[in-house]
């Protein structure tokens, strides 16, 4: 009898001595104000985009006109973010994110303004889009970079990258499910408002910050001239080079099935606003179970073959997703979708920050958010032009087909990517080499 407690005992103890290893990365003061700071203000984000592309495809009733709204959303990353990432490198990361999330709550505040007053025109949405991205080309590598500011030891910080993940995650299963009940109730100006007013929990996190491992940078070269080091270095090194393949092909030809998500829940499955929000917060949970997966690994030994099958997954989920009319069945393939295109770009992006050089982090990072966000506006646009004449559910095929080749050239790669990663994690001393 007392051997069975004393095995129930240990049993639990082991489950409580896993969790607290799945979550060792909020032992960090810091990283704990930005983790609750920004899953608040990650909810009223994904509320805002939920509520925006229903918002114009009700308006407009054009998947071409959802398209370019999402281009102009998403098209400053690619053309801005490499210079973004330049002065990331040179200038306080703490500072930049209060700016970039202060600028975000006034775009959301704005957008709510012209739903609420029922100023219901294209063009200034498409220019609240454009600076929005604007914004986005600095706040998004910048966040990325400065995780390794928050963390203490650079050993856990595949863990915090998993972490920001998930909550990233979370805040995609509760924003769209909420999002599908306001724009019922209360209308998408709401959301937008919501939006505006949850920005000031991160904002408040970041000022509460203290102790920030910033590293102050001796006046650089030219702009130009930091710009094309950090080329160089991105694009000599294999691994970088490779990963950045990898992302800008997903997102030119995989990531745009989002945008086309109203026309699925609408058209397709004959919903509303509310399997709208269900089909989203489907891909949500997939997602967040996807990162507790990755922030369950002691390091991150095996990542490269798990970009291979997950990019894999992720393409035959496309397929397979398109293929559905009924709503059980594609919410079940959207949790699998999710579920491998979070583990996909989670593990890519932990690689990179492993791997690069801290005076070149910015600047990697800010490639990184060129090939995975810079990439999905020509991704948007060529979605809502093919969905205009051949429909949605073909051009979700066509992305997911091109993803799983995408997969399988990178799955042959692999053998040549260990052997330049190897060297890399041998210098880094993170870990023991991977095998």
């Amino acid at each position: 009898m007392h051997s069975k407690q004393g095995e129930q005992f240990s049993r639990v103890a082991g489950n409580l001595s896993g969790m607290k290893f799945i979550f060792r990365s909020l032992r960090y003061r810091n990283f704990r104000l930005f983790f609750a700071g920004q899953l608040v203000s990650l909810i009223g984000t994904w509320m805002q985009t939920i509520a925006m592309s229903w918002f114009v495809y009700q308006f407009t009733n054009s998947t071409l006109t959802l398209g370019i709204v999402a281009f102009c959303s998403q098209i400053p990353s690619f053309f801005i973010a490499p210079f973004a990432g330049v002065f990331i490198d040179r200038l306080n990361k703490h500072k930049i994110l209060v700016i970039t999330q202060t600028l975000s709550m006034l775009q959301a505040f704005a957008l709510a303004f012209l739903v609420i007053s029922k100023i219901y025109l294209v063009w200034p949405i498409i220019v609240l889009s454009l600076f929005l991205g604007f914004v986005n080309a600095f706040d998004i590598p910048g966040r990325q970079a400065f995780i390794v500011e928050m963390v203490g030891k650079k050993e856990d910080l595949g863990n915090a990258i998993a972490l920001n993940s998930l909550m990233f995650n979370i805040a995609r299963l509760l924003g769209p499910s909420i999002a599908g009940i306001l724009i019922t109730v209360v209308g998408e100006g709401t959301c937008f408002l919501i939006n505006g007013v949850s920005f000031l929990a991160v904002i408040a996190a970041l000022l509460a910050m203290k102790n920030l491992h910033h590293k102050r940078e001796i006046k650089r070269s030219h702009v130009l001239e930091d710009l094309k080091e950090g080329f160089r270095y991105a694009f000599r090194t294999l691994p970088i080079r490779f990963i950045l393949m990898l992302l800008g092909m997903i997102s030119l030809v995989g990531m745009s099935y989002a945008i086309l998500m109203p026309v699925f829940a609408r058209h397709i499955l004959g919903g509303g606003p509310q399997t709208f929000g269900f089909l989203m917060a489907s891909i949500g949970i997939g997602a967040c179970a996807g990162t507790v997966y990755l922030a369950s690994r002691k390091n991150i030994a095996g990542f490269i073959k798990i970009i291979a099958y997950a990019t894999g997954i992720f393409g035959l989920g496309l397929v397979l997703f398109s293929l559905s009319r009924t709503l059980w069945l594609s919410l079940l393939i959207l949790f699998v979708t999710g579920f491998a295109m979070m583990v996909q770009m989670a593990s890519c992006n932990t690689i990179l920050q492993t791997i690069v050089e801290d005076d070149k982090r910015g600047r990697v990072m800010s490639f990184y958010t060129m090939s995975f966000m810079g990439m999905a506006p020509f991704g948007s646009l060529i979605a809502g032009i093919m969905a205009t004449h051949i429909g949605a559910p073909l051009t979700v095929t066509c992305g997911g087909l091109a993803c799983f080749v995408g997969a399988l050239i990178f799955a042959k790669s692999i053998p040549l990517f260990k052997k330049h990663i190897h060297s890399l994690y041998k210098k880094t001393g993170i870990f023991s080499p991977v095998a």
